[in-house]
């Protein structure tokens, strides 16, 4: 696993697409998939925050914080652009911030209000990838492709990036 930073400074122009993806509509806007107890995937948006320091995400309670409590795998999923179907997709996993001065910053820099039972959230990163689509955007399924997807890929115990793939 590595830490947003970490990542970045590895693979700086595609987290540089990611990063541009989850904040395209200002704020981080992304789907966060946790594990429930049973097992089966459950998908809520979340507004993650992109620091130099890391990726972190402010839950409040609710069954997607228990979540990560109990499991802290995660998968974090772009909202969908208006203009194209391009998309950017984090997994690994999410930990309760300990430090008392990183969760005072970021909860002054974002206004987080100390009457909501929020905890913050680091999401540690072990693959990244961001799929571009092309001006066409992804074309239905009975039409020809004008334009192969590009999908650039890094894993953490690679520590370099996989191979583009068309």
């Amino acid at each position: 696993m590595a830490s947003w930073s970490d990542f970045a400074t590895a693979e700086p122009t595609l987290a540089a697409g990611i990063r541009a993806l989850l904040q395209q509509y200002g704020p981080g806007l992304a789907y966060l998939a946790t594990v429930r107890p049973d097992g089966a995937p459950r998908v809520h948006p979340v507004s993650p925050v992109i620091t130099d320091q890391g990726l972190y995400c402010f839950l409040v309670s609710s069954p997607k914080r228990r979540d990560l409590e109990r499991d802290g795998r995660y998968a974090l999923h772009s909202f969908p652009p208006e203009e194209n179907d391009d998309e950017a997709i984090l997994t690994g996993r999410a930990t309760p911030v300990r430090d008392p001065r990183t969760t005072a910053r970021l909860a002054a820099d974002l206004h987080a209000s100390p009457d909501v039972d929020w905890r913050l959230f680091e999401l540690s990163i072990d693959s990244a990838t961001l799929r571009t689509h092309g001006p066409a955007g992804a074309l239905p399924l009975a039409a020809s492709r004008l334009v192969a997807p590009l999908t650039r890929s890094w894993r953490a115990e690679l520590a370099r990036p996989l191979a583009a793939v068309g």
